[in-house]
């Protein structure tokens, strides 16, 4: 018997399970996206000297959100360690923890005027934070899923904590425009753009609820039982990161690789397009945050849809589709915004975030399908966070200075082709992962 095909005692209630790694993914990520709203539309003019031209405040409003991706993968390493060493339900509920508090602090943080150059520090050092945390959670709210799934389904249920990414956005911008909707714009800017932020203490009451009420998963505690009787030689691995590091870096990089235009995309399309919309095609700020918000909620079924094609037809075929679809649909999506016309820019949101969906809905599988169950959390974590840097860290600072230096939308939308062309290439590369068993050997890279 292997670690992977021993079972816990006690019966798993996968609605249970999914149902958790859905709500940790959505509050997680609905605090991280959060702070790319409030970059684009608040952080200008409350954390930065008056006297900044606006599209040097931006940028720099921009480059504190970066700080967040810059410290994903330092977060991955981190809990990717004692998530493949303690246990995947400990690391998860630290994250969120971290998390909690992180946000909650930028909602009652002081801005330029009265704290001075401290403010941005402050900021950038509790976005940071965020950026740890969240680099944590994803490996953790995946894996409780993932590992907890039957072998034919382990794609659909692993698409519960994707679907946290548009349940966050969903859940961001409409706590914006609910509070845009009801007070005035000097008191937005003054102090309504922290409720969301002070809201995010809900993710501790969470977090207490999955260390008091959730199991680890079934492959960790068959691993630990294994290692206990010495079954098989397995052993505890000292450093898991290192060892997937020394173990598998062709993986490593195809895997951040293949997150780079899910990723990238994605945060030009949430993030960037808002300060795109309100500043050039000089459309409401209601407008643009209807489309992202009306936008998400269409792309959303397509995550476990598609992740359930990948079950049954494979991962690889599935996620090229979505791969070359984002890639042609990068230059309509400028087009329909640049109308200003709500259908319009509601159909070019819609089109990108569903095209994006289709990627991401099976990559958690996919992702963790290449590494062995004792490097997993550490593996796949790292691969998703690189791949989170070079996408969508840098995707709003970039396409900004595209959009200064060439005053044309369609720079950056050749910018957005040229991701999921690299996303379309590591994935071809990959060998098909979905019909192997969670065993002790990675899927091997293709030569």
């Amino acid at each position: 018997m292997t670690a992977a095909a021993a079972a816990p005692a006690k019966p798993i209630s996968m609605t249970r399970v999914a149902l958790t790694s859905l709500a940790a993914s959505s509050i997680e990520w609905y605090d991280f996206f959060i702070y790319g709203t409030a970059a684009a539309l608040v952080f200008p003019k409350l954390f930065f000297a008056a006297g900044l031209p606006p599209a040097v405040a931006q940028l720099a409003s921009f480059s504190t959100f970066a700080v967040g991706f810059i410290a994903r993968p330092v977060g991955g390493i981190l809990f990717g360690h004692f998530g493949d060493r303690l246990g995947r339900k400990r690391a998860l509920v630290t994250a969120m923890l971290l998390m909690g508090i992180a946000t909650t602090a930028v909602g009652l943080l002081p801005g330029y005027a009265t704290l001075g150059v401290a403010a941005p520090v402050i900021l950038i050092l509790l976005r940071f934070l965020q950026g740890l945390a969240v680099g944590g959670q994803w490996g953790g709210a995946a894996l409780i899923a993932i590992e907890n799934a039957p072998a034919h389904r382990k794609g659909f249920f692993g698409s519960f904590a994707q679907m946290g990414v548009p349940a966050g956005v969903v859940l961001a911008n409409f706590i914006f425009l609910v509070m845009g909707s009801i007070v005035a714009p000097d008191a937005f800017v003054a102090w309504a753009w922290r409720v969301p932020f002070l809201l995010s203490i809900l993710l501790v009451g969470l977090a207490m609820y999955v260390q008091l009420k959730l199991e680890d998963t079934a492959e960790f505690q068959a691993l630990q039982k294994a290692a206990e009787k010495k079954v098989q030689a397995v052993k505890k691995v000292a450093s898991p990161i290192l060892e997937a590091i020394a173990k598998h870096p062709k993986e490593i990089l195809l895997a951040a690789g293949s997150f780079v235009a899910a990723n990238g995309t994605f945060y030009i399309m949430i993030t960037y397009a808002i300060a795109y919309a309100t500043t050039t095609v000089h459309v409401p700020r209601t407008t643009i945050l209807w489309a992202v918000l009306l936008g998400s909620v269409i792309s959303a079924p397509i995550l476990p849809l598609t992740a359930a094609l990948s079950d049954r037809f494979g991962r690889r075929g599935v996620f090229l589709a979505g791969a070359a679809l984002e890639l042609i649909w990068a230059w309509p999506f400028f087009m329909l915004l640049n109308t200003g016309s709500f259908p319009l820019m509601l159909l070019a949101m819609a089109g990108g975030l569903g095209f994006n969906s289709v990627m991401y809905g099976l990559q958690a599988a996919m992702m963790t399908e290449m590494f062995s169950t004792e490097l997993r959390y550490s593996g796949a974590s790292l691969g998703y966070q690189i791949g989170a840097i070079f996408g969508g860290g840098f995707a709003p600072i970039i396409s900004t200075a595209l959009f200064a230096k060439y005053h044309t939308a369609m720079a950056i939308s050749v910018y957005m082709a040229i991701l999921c062309a690299v996303s379309f290439l590591s994935v071809l590369v990959l060998t098909e992962t979905h019909k192997k068993e969670h065993r002790s050997a990675p899927a091997k890279a293709a030569a």
